[in-house]
């Protein structure tokens, strides 16, 4: 349920907090300029201010709220600044004049009551998402009465305690909040490394459910937030289709598209992952479900599907969700190698008829780009395929079109034609 949110005044004593010393108000906002026509994309939209669009640095403390200036003395809001960072300031898209509790709590109010219209009565999902929210480097998750979250900036990490407090004021049910703060992205940004609970009790594991699903998960040790939400939609749609066939799911995490595709009847599904931790948490959620058609392995991927190959076996459908495989631009042409190497040996797996369902969540990683990936292979093999969905990551997961950074889960699901 969406919550109608009203301003007040806030202490940190209302939910037993203490007082971050690195936080305090800045009582005369320093101001920050940018070098001569470096604006254009600051005026179109885009939330980062990078250290080399800047005349000069101030010394302030990491997390500082300062206004930014164009050369000429325009405003282009205020945002949070960091000299540490390649990101050196990070905009929040206004002219506040402070970011405490008040703004923390409107802010995700609005992020909430967006979820709750695109993805209503869900337990799990995204409540923000970074810069597609307006809060960048900020994400909060979802799973029922406990929330998860991590800082990605130095100006949402000196925000803590304010953040908290805006989550229990938006989330009045909430009973615990956790930290996963363990993303290389905190190194750019001079943070440290650091996880655990920091709000109320979070059990061993928790439960929550998804597409019909009851899913269990560990939000202490899990990877990321604990479950990857982004392809809830798409999970959903790989059922459609999987009634009656044998599915292998490729880097199937805690479960996800083989738990989906044995619920809606398929013949038989096998997931695979390198990660021991993964397959043990899969393996309870098949248990859990009661789903004796579903079973997980752990192993590598492209060793298992070479395997399969020299064995002659045969799949009726293969789900590629992979990891990134590149962080940034200098590691793409190894990305795309990798991509050509997955997709090529998957469909020398298919059956004639046999369904591929293939995914990138490399942000470098265009859908041009695994579309070419595909047309090359393909050919290469002689399938004929045909495109008979495209997806992307789910609406609690939403693209501000400024930024192409928020745009990074491209998702495609082909039939192989027989002749």
């Amino acid at each position: 349920m969406a919550h109608t949110l009203m301003p007040r005044s806030y202490e940190l004593h209302d939910v037993g907090l203490k007082p971050d010393a690195r936080y305090s108000v800045t009582l005369v906002m320093q101001i920050i300029t940018m070098r001569p026509r470096e604006e254009k994309r600051i005026k179109e939209g885009h939330l980062w201010v990078n250290k080399d669009d800047l005349s000069h640095d101030l010394d302030v403390p990491p997390g500082t709220l300062v206004r930014v200036s164009t050369f000429d003395g325009a405003s282009m809001g205020t945002g949070f600044y960091n000299p540490l960072s390649k990101i050196a300031v990070r905009l929040l898209a206004c002219e506040e004049e402070e970011a405490g509790t008040a703004f923390f709590v409107k802010r995700i109010g609005q992020a909430e009551a967006l979820r709750q219209l695109v993805l209503p009565n869900e337990e799990g999902y995204r409540v923000v998402y970074g810069e597609a929210d307006l809060l960048s480097g900020l994400i909060i998750d979802r799973y029922g009465d406990y929330l998860v979250m991590q800082m990605l900036s130095a100006g949402m990490d000196v925000r803590k305690q304010q953040i908290i407090e805006a989550l229990l004021t938006v989330f009045p049910t909430c009973k615990g909040i956790v930290e996963k703060n363990m993303s290389q992205t905190r190194t750019r940004e001079g943070l440290e490394l650091v996880d655990g609970v920091v709000w109320g009790n979070v059990p061993e594991r928790i439960q929550f459910m998804e597409n019909g699903l009851k899913l269990e998960i560990d939000l202490t040790t899990g990877q990321k937030t604990g479950y990857f939400l982004d392809q809830k939609v798409n999970r959903a749609m790989v059922a459609k289709l999987a009634k009656g066939r044998t599915v292998l799911d490729c880097f199937c995490n805690v479960g996800g598209f083989a738990l989906n595709a044995a619920a809606a009847g398929a013949s038989m599904a096998i997931g695979i992952d390198s990660s021991a931790l993964a397959v043990e948490a899969a393996t309870r959620n098949a248990e859990l479900n009661g789903l004796s058609n579903c079973t997980f392995e752990k192993a590598n991927v492209f060793d298992l599907l070479r395997d399969h190959l020299a064995e002659d076996r045969a799949w009726d459908m293969i789900v590629l969700d992979p990891p990134s495989f590149a962080k940034h631009r200098g590691a793409l042409r190894g990305a795309l190698a990798g991509y050509a190497e997955l997709n090529r040996t998957a469909l020398k797996l298919l059956k004639p008829g046999g369904i591929l369902v293939t995914s990138s969540c490399t942000q470098p990683v265009t859908e041009h780009d695994l579309m070419d990936i595909l047309y090359r292979e393909s050919a290469r093999v002689r399938r004929r395929l045909r495109l008979i969905y495209r997806g992307a990551q789910a609406p609690d997961h939403p693209v501000l079109l400024a930024m192409p950074e928020t745009q990074y889960l491209k998702f495609l699901v082909f039939e192989v034609a027989e002749a």
